[in-house]
């Protein structure tokens, strides 16, 4: 059976893409990771990629350029791997509107909140300034909207007495390892798909986020 290509982009230390790797070298999930790209040139998951021997390449933008124009050199780069999904794992830019839509149904963002809330940055000083019991993380398509794409699945974490942003952002990390590999697997095995920007998942559709249940399956 034919693998699922992947692409990822990420911008930081890379721990999304080892769990990714991981899973797919496992065989827990039916996909291999064909190219990495950064817009940092010295990021972890470029060397995280080569010492996986995965193609890693850098994309800065330019001092200037446009949003547009970056998302035009994105396309381009990555236009050689022939990638079925193009997965977030930690991209600390926002994409063009053309560049997101060149990739309906195709690309995958995993964000340290429970989606709709705290959308953006900084969500586990958010969490914690505002008193929240609970903290978490959401897998969801990606559309120009801002962290605003449909949800797909998300894992919860409580808020500790005493908790930092460091322990609860540490706490939700282990999570995001856990259901972002899930969700690329189902995409891989064909249960989940994205027709007109609506998901579907084993032929129903997902009006709202499953709630991860726990296991590390």
């Amino acid at each position: 059976m034919r693998r699922l290509r992947l692409a990822v982009l990420a911008s930081g230390s890379g721990s999304n893409l080892a769990a990714i790797i991981e899973a797919c070298r496992s065989g827990r999930i039916g996909a291999e990771v064909v190219a990495v790209l950064s817009d940092k040139p010295d990021a972890r998951a470029l060397r995280r990629a080569a010492e996986a021997g995965i193609p890693a390449l850098s994309i800065p933008p330019a001092v200037g350029e446009s949003r547009e124009s970056h998302g035009a050199r994105l396309t381009a780069a990555l236009a050689p791997w022939a990638a079925d999904l193009v997965v977030l794992a930690g991209y600390m830019r926002i994409l063009s509107t053309d560049f997101v839509r060149g990739l309906e149904g195709r690309l995958v963002n995993i964000h340290p909140s429970l989606l709709p809330k705290h959308k953006g940055l900084h969500t586990h000083r958010r969490v914690l300034e505002a008193g929240e019991p609970e903290h978490g993380c959401t897998v969801h398509y990606v559309t120009p909207e801002l962290d605003g794409g449909p949800a797909v699945l998300q894992a919860k974490v409580p808020v500790l007495p005493g908790d930092d942003e460091a322990t609860l952002a540490a706490r939700v990390l282990a999570r995001e390892h856990v259901i972002f590999p899930r969700v690329i697997g189902w995409i891989a095995s064909g249960r989940l798909s994205c027709p007109g920007g609506s998901p579907q998942l084993d032929g129903r559709p997902l009006t709202s986020p499953l709630l991860d249940d726990g296991r590390d399956a």
